[in-house]
């Protein structure tokens, strides 16, 4: 007996809320990744310029970019490890900063 399309209904929807599932679970694996690469990094960075940060911008709130802004602006002073990691800490924040919908 072949199948109408009033009884094709329940099966399409089904299949596209499984769709759906796979497609909304793969997004969010994804997303999940790329912030624990980021906190990784910027915990490095963090590490790297933590004696900088205390030295010449302990005085500048968190935030917005504020301690980053700082720190560049100190860049004649820096240690090495924290002066090398400085572009890459700009570089992440650029792109996460271009990833944001507007």
């Amino acid at each position: 007996m072949p199948l109408s399309s009033a009884s094709l209904a329940p099966l399409l929807i089904i299949s596209a809320l499984a769709l759906a599932a796979t497609v909304t679970a793969e997004a969010s694996r994804a997303e999940t990744l790329v912030p624990t690469q980021l906190r990784s990094e910027t915990r490095a960075t963090m590490q790297a310029c933590r004696g900088d940060y205390s030295r010449l911008c302990s005085n500048v709130s968190p935030g917005g970019g504020r301690i980053l802004a700082c720190l560049q602006s100190h860049a004649s002073e820096l240690s090495a490890s924290c002066a090398q990691a400085l572009p890459r800490a700009q570089a992440r924040r650029d792109s996460a900063a271009g990833a944001t919908p507007k």
